[in-house]
């Protein structure tokens, strides 16, 4: 159990109104709350994913074209998958960072990233700014 279980995140609250300081504990409850709900949805859905598709999956059809359709859906749900499992290693990551008192600021810079941002996709690790950067050094590299 950590500290922030006993933080209460009243039902209401939004942590881009909050006046409080940068990732106070409330705030910080109140990421660590979404990142475990949304963990438990992905895994929630990989198993149905693994129950209802994988497992119910025949690649022993007679027809070649059958077989080529069933080969290429197997092969997709298993890229889902396993984008999935890395998404869920992404949230776990952020769920250190917020035990290490590291969350919410920018690995590349050390500023707080935006609420805004942090809503949209808790798992973020760099601001904007510094994620622009990022994705143009990305593309020049790969130009």
């Amino acid at each position: 159990m950590t500290s922030l279980d006993s933080v209460i995140v009243p039902p209401d609250y939004d942590p881009e109104t909050d006046a409080g300081e940068f990732m106070n504990p409330v705030m910080l409850a109140y990421f660590r709350k979404a990142l475990l709900e949304w963990k438990k949805e992905l895994l929630h859905a990989m198993s149905e994913t693994i129950e209802n598709t994988l497992q119910a999956t025949n690649l022993q059809k007679p027809d070649l074209a059958d077989r080529a359709s069933e080969e290429t859906d197997h092969a997709l749900e298993l890229r889902t998958k396993d984008r999935t499992r890395k998404l869920i290693k992404k949230i776990d990551e952020a769920l250190i960072r917020i035990d290490e008192g590291e969350y919410g600021y920018c690995e590349e810079t050390g500023d707080p990233i935006s609420i805004a941002r942090l809503k949209a996709r808790p798992n973020a690790t760099l601001s904007i700014e510094a994620q622009e950067r990022h994705e143009r050094k990305e593309k020049t590299q790969r130009d």
